[in-house]
């Protein structure tokens, strides 16, 4: 429920009380100034309040847009401001304040004794929440002070907002573009105002604005043109996102089902759904914007589901390809390592330079720049590093056309020159860039390296080391110790003793590589290489074993540590800080794992070792499956903050 105070009474002909209803707001409206402040206090601390103004004139959707976006606790568009449950303090001494008598200073008012209530009514734990997330747009921190000093002056709104500024609670300001929003001062004004409003269709900036800023080429050309209207389609028979994303995951399981028969009818219809899975993928985000229907719990659900979709038509190409004869449960498991490592790039990059303040003045950037003054480059450039539009589209025609085979090498052959492309660039941007890394940056790092018990106490021991080698040190022996293993189990026999040596180096030197802080300007390599060796450990020792089995077993283990690692990665964006140390320990950790596979393979026989990867796999997902969902939903009803990343294209 949620409550707006509608100051004044509305204007003959306005429609200001029935958009707000249609908003899903209870309407009270209050005579003057401190009757808002009155009835403000009055509201329910669990909801959501907002303040306008009866003169306002604008579009609906600019409404929706001020007044409605979980995402922000505080938000403010000309002639109305509002406030979710944790930033009600903030509002209602922003309010006492700019209600103030112009004489009279506010720590007397009638007005500040209601703030005062609403202090005391504000819970330890609404608080908290204010404090931990006062950089999304304007929540009060547990001190705000008490409203004193010299009373404010101008219109309401103006009033509140300056107040909340004051305060150091900035509302966010939605970007509304070519829509009205505005508090007329007289009937001329307010015709004009009203004409401005009719000039332009809400609906169609509605509609527009659901579709996703920045996206890759099919995507925007292929499937938003028409996605967008389903997404409307959706809102108004009352869907969710999440009900949309899950919709899309289906149809892809569907799809994979169908590709694990083996057959051409069954290729052509794997191909196809999995282009409805991705239209519905677009879909869930287009409905969210739509509707502003965000959650920490669907943007979960969303990157997760694109990663289980994805990695689930692999091995369903895989078991039709088996049905035929061919078997290509390496190519299958190697195209989710390369994309998972991909991934892990993207995210290390990004995390390392999210709080950088310094100007990114590298040969590099000043290229890229040039490149995207040009509008082929641009589509170019997000073509060929591979998105996720142009590679489900790739993966569907060449299933439905050729051969899983092909279909595998295609994608390898794609996705490795994407991946070096990429890589290249942010190592030259890395090189020339001069920044500081932060000590959130470094955290973020040292959580997605998922350093296990032994690499933490090895690295204890090795800091005073550490402090003394060059800069480069860490991504340096992350690649020397991650190559080393992977090049020792695939070029030595099955059952050997030199990975497991191999693998004991690798301790080492994963150990050595987080021993300080990782803040040097290519640490952010280190993530990579580090899920590069132990997923290729899992390959090279799969594949040398040579029993039917083996490589299925290790797909599912690389796929239940991927999950992991992902789950970190979302974890870190939605700052809610890294999966708790007890799940790190009892799943070992990289370094722990990449030892325990290796260690297997030297003690069993090839049978063996096929049902001890099972074993680890069905544990492994398990654990990490079960307080990942526990986590999110808990987030998830605990009220956590709404999160939509729109990120770069997967």
């Amino acid at each position: 429920m949620s409550t707006a105070i509608l100051t004044g009474q509305p204007v003959p002909g306005s429609s200001i009380e029935a958009d707000l209803r249609s908003l899903g707001f209870d309407v009270r409206i209050a005579s003057g100034a401190e009757e808002a402040g009155t009835l403000l206090a009055e509201v329910p601390a669990g909801q959501r309040v907002a303040v306008v103004d009866a003169r306002f004139v604008g579009h609906e959707h600019a409404l929706r847009l001020g007044l409605t976006d979980p995402r922000f606790p505080l938000a403010a568009i000309p002639g109305a401001v509002t406030a979710q449950p944790a930033a009600r303090q903030a509002l209602t001494l922003a309010t006492a304040r700019a209600t103030a008598r112009e004489d009279t200073a506010v720590s007397g008012t009638a007005t500040t004794q209601a703030a005062a209530t609403e202090v005391a009514a504000t819970t330890e734990t609404a608080a908290t929440t204010q404090a931990a997330t006062g950089d999304a747009g304007g929540t009060a921190p547990g001190g705000t002070p008490t409203p004193t000093g010299t009373p404010l002056t101008g219109p309401l709104f103006d009033r509140i907002v300056a107040a909340l500024s004051a305060g150091g609670n900035d509302p966010h300001r939605p970007d509304l573009g070519s829509l009205v929003a505005t508090v007329p001062d007289d009937p001329q004004a307010r015709n004009e105002a009203r004409q401005a409003v009719a000039a332009v269709d809400d609906e169609a900036v509605r509609l527009k604005s659901a579709v996703k800023a920045r996206d890759g080429f099919f995507t925007t050309y292929c499937i938003s043109p028409y996605s967008r209207y389903i997404a409307r389609w959706c809102a108004r028979r009352g869907l969710t996102p999440n009900q949309v994303t899950t919709a899309s995951l289906l149809t892809a399981l569907i799809a994979a089902a169908c590709a694990a028969t083996g057959t051409r009818p069954g290729f052509v219809a794997a191909g196809v759904l999995l282009l409805a899975s991705f239209v519905l993928d677009c879909t869930d985000g287009q409905l969210a914007r739509y509707s502003l229907q965000y959650s920490t719990l669907g943007a979960w659900l969303d990157a997760t589901f694109d990663r289980a979709k994805e990695y689930a038509y692999y091995a369903g190409l895989a078991l039709g390809a088996a049905r035929g004869g061919d078997d290509v449960w390496a190519l299958a498991l190697g195209a989710m390592v390369l994309q998972t490592c991909r991934h892990v790039v993207d995210f290390s990059f990004n995390e390392a330079n999210a709080d950088s303040t310094a100007a990114d003045t590298s040969p590099t950037a000043a290229l890229s720049g040039k490149l995207d003054s040009v509008g082929w480059t641009v589509w170019a450039r997000r073509m060929i590093v591979l998105p996720i539009g142009e590679r489900w589209a790739m993966i569907a025609v060449l299933t439905a056309l050729t051969t899983p085979r092909i279909t595998f090498y295609a994608l390898l052959i794609g996705c490795a020159f994407a991946a070096t492309y990429t890589t290249a660039g942010r190592v030259l941007r890395s090189l020339t860039r001069k920044a500081r890394r932060t000590d959130r940056a470094a955290r973020a790092l040292a959580d997605l390296a998922d350093s296990g018990p032994l690499a933490e106490r090895l690295a204890g021991a090795l800091k005073p080391t550490a402090r003394r080698l060059p800069g480069f040190t860490a991504p340096a022996v992350a690649l020397l110790g991650g190559a080393a293993v992977v090049a020792t189990a695939a070029l030595t026999g099955f059952g050997g003793p030199w990975p497991v040596l191999a693998a004991l180096l690798y301790v080492l030197t994963s150990a050595l590589a987080v021993a300080r802080p990782l803040k040097g300007p290519l640490d952010w390599l280190v993530p990579p290489f580090l899920r590069a060796a132990e997923y290729g450990t899992v390959l090279a020792l799969a594949a040398g074993a040579g029993v039917n089995g083996a490589l299925p077993a290790a797909y599912a283990l690389v796929a239940a540590v991927a999950y992991h690692h992902y789950d970190t990665v979302y974890r870190i964006r939605g700052d809610a800080g890294a999966p708790p140390p007890w799940l790190v320990r009892a799943i070992g950790g990289h370094e722990g794992r990449t030892l325990a596979v290796v260690v297997l393979a030297a003690l069993l026989t090839a049978s063996q070792f096929a049902v001890a990867l099972t074993a680890l796999a069905v544990a492994v997902a398990l654990l990490v499956l079960l307080e990942s969902i526990r986590f999110w939903v808990a987030a998830h009803r605990g009220g956590a903050p709404a999160v939509h990343d729109e990120g770069e294209p997967a």
